[in-house]
């Protein structure tokens, strides 16, 4: 299902930027809180990249990149979540988030389920790759596909819901 909707590539000199990072960060901080609430809610719903995926790909990979570097950083300086010994891996799939998501918004030019579905795969394939290469431990490292299939559903569906009903414009 497709809706048409108006999608941006913001640059970094822009206040617009700045503004719409600042809210997509603050929004990837108070959803996880709310879903660390629940037991094993990080690891199920992974809340931490919801608004990474809907800042890069409603507002470009710069928009997305603030969110995806601050997010994670603020997060576990405030509330000590994730843990210092997990941000390399969460930084670099919030980071390779950002970019598909900018590069896919930028060259298809709509936000339709099964775009949404893969840049959350492809960040997800690449970052499990990475972290396995960080950690040195498979099964640890694919916990997102173990655990994490209600969060990547989340991601998908919304993602669509909230780039093409919440913030259409």
């Amino acid at each position: 299902m497709e809706t048409t909707v108006k999608l941006y590539s913001l640059p970094y000199r822009s206040v617009k930027t700045y503004m719409a990072a600042s809210l997509f960060a603050l929004g990837n901080i108070v959803l996880p809180q709310l879903f660390h609430l629940m037991p094993q809610g990080g690891v199920t719903w992974l809340p931490i990249y919801f608004f990474t995926l809907v800042g890069a790909y409603k507002y470009g990979w710069k928009t997305g990149l603030l969110v995806a570097v601050l997010s994670p950083l603020v997060n576990s300086a405030l509330f000590g979540m994730p843990a210092a010994t997990g941000l390399p891996a969460i930084l670099l799939k919030s980071v390779l988030l950002a970019l598909i998501a900018g590069y896919a918004a930028s060259y298809f030019k709509r936000a339709s389920f099964g775009l949404l579905l893969g840049v959350v795969l492809a960040y997800q394939a690449v970052g499990t790759l990475g972290e396995w290469v960080m950690k040195g431990d498979f099964w640890l490292a694919a916990q997102d596909f173990r655990i994490g299939i209600p969060g990547i559903l989340l991601q998908v569906f919304g993602g669509w819901l909230f780039i093409n009903r919440v913030i259409r414009k």
